[in-house]
């Protein structure tokens, strides 16, 4: 039987009291049936019903203001919020940190995969994701508020070794949004700047015996979608909410280089402006190397693509981003997670695959919080709850990790002048402390694994050395080492005895060179077979 075409106020009277909703889509607006949310919020301010909701959501949803996930931020209207960051729903941060609402951030990879579980009728998740970090139950179980008192994750041993086993929920109603859907409700994602894992989560409810309901933009006469296009089967549809106003974003109406439809020239893309971010990004950036596969988070690092496009180097490296984007410019600003220019794009849950494995060479991270041992936090401080986003997938699992931020915070005035930094006013935030509020990403865990780290500042770079402690590398010429450096820690680092200052060129307005610096360093070897055959073959 075909879905039924209804309102979103007429889909909104199918979510009781209790349920738990399952919500599709990214960040900034990317994919989310923001309409959907909408109504049932709606119905609540009028109504007094539905009460005591569960979300569930892989990435945070919301504007970083009221849309999203905070369409829902009523008291009685939420009673839990189990998704991988709240930072982009200031009020459904709040009720958390205010202990109104049971609040659990978990990996966005792992609740991904979850999808993938529930949706073949699995208990749940076997990782080693989260391991030694605020996830683990050993250190809180990813629990953000008192209130949240279940165990939703658990650890476990397989094989003699520990991993976490993240457990499924009961879907009552899943939210998917795609751009067309046909007569027969099969959904397409054209427009969409990124796939998520609608497919997971309709099967998940219809496992589950739960109600599936799409939001799109438009209709399409039954037959006509192209049949490898569509991402969500009508059978698994049960009702389908036209929204003709449906937008790309939250900020974007419609970016056809975010569908795929077009590759625009890079000089299309802004350049950042030079400042401490492009300063940061700038140090970064000299990590890269020819056909390294890279991951960019979100904040400061987003800026590395930003800098490759300008410099001409974007088609030196692969550059991706956990929401499924392959190769191109990964999106900067309020809007991560989309991308122009891309190679391919597939399923959130896939790429998260290839980021547990293993496949990242190089991953770009930012930090709020760094230690002596070389832990870093970026999910919580204080009061302000943020949640992990996928860093904790992307941080256990690539080769190398470098994590980027300012060396201080709250009010830094640095400049360059000729090259030499001046320090008009030092941030009032220190963020080298001596224990991290929460373990995001665990030194020891790294040093276990084999994997090289770098942390990198405006000012500074520092290394996890040998001995597992923070080693002070490299520091900006015009740095005083004693006042704008050890003065500004917790602690006291180690200090290289090779200790060089920073390449000069990061702290001129002027291009640095990006490509010529890539295309200068010696790629590593993937597969010695492979080499050997590649050799013979051109010889």
């Amino acid at each position: 039987m075909a879905p039924r075409v209804v309102t979103a106020d007429q889909a909104a009277e199918l979510v009781a009291t209790g349920d738990t909703l399952l919500i599709g889509g990214s960040g900034a607006g990317h994919s989310v049936p923001d309409t959907l949310i909408a109504a049932i919020a709606k119905r609540f301010l009028a109504e007094g019903a539905p009460r005591n909701l569960t979300t569930v959501h892989p990435v945070g949803l919301g504007d970083r203001a009221n849309r999203g996930i905070g369409h829902l931020a009523h008291p009685g209207l939420l009673k839990r919020v189990v998704c991988g960051t709240l930072v982009d729903s200031p009020p459904v941060e709040r009720m958390a940190a205010a202990n109104a609402i049971e609040a659990y951030t978990l990996p966005q990879g792992c609740l991904s995969q979850l999808t993938r579980e529930m949706a073949a009728g699995r208990p749940g998740l076997t990782t080693h994701v989260g391991l030694h970090t605020f996830v683990d139950p050993r250190l809180g179980g990813g629990r953000q508020s008192e209130k949240a008192t279940e165990d939703l994750v658990e650890l476990t041993t397989v094989g003699g070794k520990e991993y976490l086993f993240f457990k499924s929920f009961h879907v009552d109603v899943a939210l998917v949004r795609g751009t067309s859907a046909d007569e027969d409700g099969n959904i397409t994602m054209e427009h969409e700047a990124v796939f998520g894992e609608m497919i997971s989560m309709a099967q998940a409810a219809r496992r589950a015996g739960g109600i599936v309901i799409a939001q799109v933009k438009r209709m399409a006469l039954r037959g006509t979608l192209p049949p490898k296009q569509v991402k969500i089967p009508g059978m698994l549809v049960d009702l389908i909410v036209v929204d003709p106003g449906q937008t790309q974003t939250f900020f974007t109406a419609h970016d056809p280089a975010y569908a795929g439809e077009i590759k625009v020239p890079l000089g299309n893309i802004a350049a950042l402006p030079f400042s401490v971010r492009k300063v940061v990004a700038r140090r970064a950036a000299l990590e890269l190397y020819s056909g390294a596969i890279c991951n960019l988070g979100s904040g400061i690092s987003t800026g590395i693509a930003s800098l490759a496009a300008e410099e001409n180097a974007i088609d030196d490296v692969v550059l991706t981003n956990e929401q499924g984007l392959i190769g191109g410019v990964p999106a900067t600003g309020n809007e991560p997670g989309a991308g122009r220019n891309y190679q391919a794009m597939v399923d959130q849950p896939y790429q998260f695959d290839f980021y547990d494995g293993g496949g990242l060479d190089l991953a770009f991270l930012s930090f709020a919080e760094v230690d002596e041992a070389c832990n870093v936090n970026v999910s919580r401080f204080g009061d302000k709850i943020v949640g992990p986003g996928g860093f904790i997938n992307i941080s256990q699992n690539a080769k190398t990790m470098i994590f980027s931020g300012t060396f201080t915070a709250g009010g830094l005035d640095i400049t360059w002048t000729d090259g030499r930094t001046r320090i008009g006013r030092e941030g009032a935030e220190k963020k080298f402390v001596g224990k991290v509020q929460q373990v995001t990403y665990s030194g020891a865990l790294a040093a276990q694994n084999g994997q090289r780290a770098f942390y990198i500042t405006e000012r500074a770079v520092f290394r996890r050395n040998e001995a597992g402690r923070l080693e002070l590398i490299e520091i900006a010429p015009g740095i005083d080492l004693e006042r704008d450096i050890f003065a500004q820690m917790q602690f006291r680092p180690d200090v290289s005895p090779a200790l060089k200052e920073m390449d000069s060129r990061i702290f001129r307005p002027e291009a640095m060179g990006l490509a010529a610096i890539i295309a200068a360093k010696e790629r590593p070897i993937r597969s010695q077979r492979l080499n050997r055959f590649l050799t013979k073959a051109v010889s």
